[in-house]
């Protein structure tokens, strides 16, 4: 197995292509539009069954549905509907295209926390602070999320 076969590779005798990190705030921007778009779908699907004034529904709608939006398009496109207007998108470790599922899952598992009834927007608030101080803090813009997925990242495209 030589080195090109495993990561991506630009330029002669397969050097790594060169990587640009995400800055923080185009990320930020990226996540708010993934956001709106989940928000306006849970809001639908909340209303679809009556349940608008349920916390524990939208909480259910709005927490599981922003774990599997970003999971899913991460793993198939390498990048939300977000990241993509943005020029952003996802690595795996080791400048691998995309994260796997595992890797994925992890990364994004924080979205879950709103589904925790009363505290969850709380908890999910915090874990948004400690992700965007860690990117801000770290040379390769790598936050906590990526750190636990294995060393994933968002670069510019």
């Amino acid at each position: 197995m030589t080195y090109g076969e495993n990561y991506p590779t630009s330029g002669a005798y397969g050097a790594p292509a060169p990587v640009h990190p995400g800055d923080l705030l185009p990320r930020f921007f990226a996540r708010l539009i993934d956001g709106i778009i989940v928000g306006v779908l849970a809001f639908f699907g909340a209303f679809s069954i009556g349940s608008m004034s349920d916390i524990m529904v939208t909480g259910l709608f709005s927490g599981l549905g922003m774990f599997l939006y970003f999971v899913l398009f991460e793993v198939t496109a390498g990048a939300t509907p977000g990241k993509m207007l943005l020029g952003l998108s996802v690595r795996g470790p080791h400048g691998m295209p995309k994260p796997d599922f595992k890797q994925s899952a992890i990364r994004n598992s924080f979205t879950l926390l709103p589904i925790i009834p009363y505290v969850g927007g709380l908890l999910a608030f915090i874990a948004y602070v400690v992700i965007a101080v860690t990117i801000n803090g770290s040379p390769t813009k790598q936050g906590k999320h990526d750190e636990l997925a294995g060393g994933t990242q968002v670069v510019k495209s």
